[in-house]
């Protein structure tokens, strides 16, 4: 099979702030496959997490390296891809881009979307979050009431964890709730910018205030501090960065009650869908989630979204130039369409 990879930058309407910093691009890789006449897509966005980033630039020079052992491959060998993906140590955005590709692959080769290849059942998929950054009350405010001119909007994750403290977490939380819909469902997300007594202090405040989840309380590497906020926090505890794959998830079974599935941490749909059944087999809630990434990435993981118990795919809707278009909000909900594969069609390529 021939591959094709290019670069692209795409700009956020509003830069999205989080305990760790703020971001308003980002320059992602397409990827394109093509076997037999027929092309597959897949995207990799960078990401960081701790102190192992996932630079454009090195995502690029793995895929150099990779092109052309797989040219001696067809996407039917998926086996033998998985393992010469294993030997070469590569980064999750890189295999989620050739994985993603690869699945594109394989349902336009057979005529079905993945949804329909899987047997899913796409009125079970939850309304999506939308989310705001980390920012002033009124800032945060502001931004509430732009996503509700922008889409309906059924649940909202706010970005908590601001390091002038928990009393800034609070004021800016109730400043949202002042003009969020009374329906819609809140949960907060400190991305590990708390301690441990912080969280525990903040799982009772959120609670009263009837937020549904709290996710990533505390820091990746700080997992060992999970069992004493599990057993006295009143609401769910889910993780992101402290659950990449499907082998992490029995070591947290014991103190969470939930993952946050993303598919550039996983590195594709395939792993991906191990840990939506990893996940199942320890009792543990599903979520999925995303970084700076299109609506590439975010159709393909809505093509998993029946599995979810909550949803936060809402990158693509705050990009101001998205190359793609897919999966469309419905009621406040990421639904894939009837296209075979990912479903996704190039809409205007962003700045080269």
């Amino acid at each position: 099979m021939r591959i094709q990879v290019e670069q692209f930058t795409v700009h956020k309407r509003v830069p999205l702030t989080i305990s760790r910093g703020t971001s308003a691009q980002s320059i992602n890789l397409w990827l394109k496959i093509e076997q037999d006449g027929i092309e597959g897509w897949g995207e990799a966005s960078p990401f960081s997490v701790g102190s192992h980033p996932q630079t454009t630039e090195t995502i690029a020079t793995q895929f150099q390296k990779l092109a052309p052992l797989l040219e001696l491959l067809t996407p039917f060998d998926r086996q033998p891809i998985e393992a010469l993906l294993a030997s070469m140590n590569l980064l999750s955005a890189t295999r989620n881009a050739l994985d993603l590709a690869l699945w594109d692959w394989m349902g336009k080769r057979v005529g079905l979307p993945l949804w329909r290849l899987w047997g899913l059942d796409r009125t079970r998929i939850v309304p999506t979050s939308v989310t705001i950054g980390i920012s002033s009350p009124e800032a945060a405010q502001q931004r509430m009431l732009d996503w509700l001119q922008a889409t309906p909007v059924k649940a909202v994750k706010v970005k908590l964890g601001n390091r002038e403290g928990i009393e800034a977490d609070r004021m800016m939380l109730t400043a949202v709730q002042a003009v969020a819909p009374q329906d819609a469902k809140i949960s907060v997300d400190a991305n590990g910018g708390w301690r441990l007594e912080e969280a525990i202090v903040m799982s009772h405040w959120l609670a009263d205030q009837g937020i549904t989840y709290i996710e990533q309380p505390l820091p990746k590497g700080q997992e060992y501090d999970l069992p004493a906020l599990y057993h006295k926090s009143p609401l769910p505890i889910f993780v992101d960065e402290s659950c990449f794959a499907s082998r992490d998830i029995p070591l947290l079974a014991d103190r969470v009650h939930g993952i946050n599935i993303k598919l550039m941490k996983a590195g594709g749909l395939t792993e991906a869908l191990r840990m939506v059944h990893t996940a199942q087999a320890c009792g543990l809630q599903i979520m999925f989630g995303c970084y700076s990434d299109t609506s590439l990435s975010n159709t393909a993981a809505a093509q998993l979204a029946p599995f979810a118990d909550y949803l936060d795919l809402d990158s693509h809707l705050n990009l101001i130039d998205d190359p793609f278009s897919g999966a469309t909000m419905q009621n406040g909900r990421l639904v894939p369409n009837d296209l075979p594969g990912l479903g996704v069609v190039q809409s205007g390529m962003g700045d080269g």
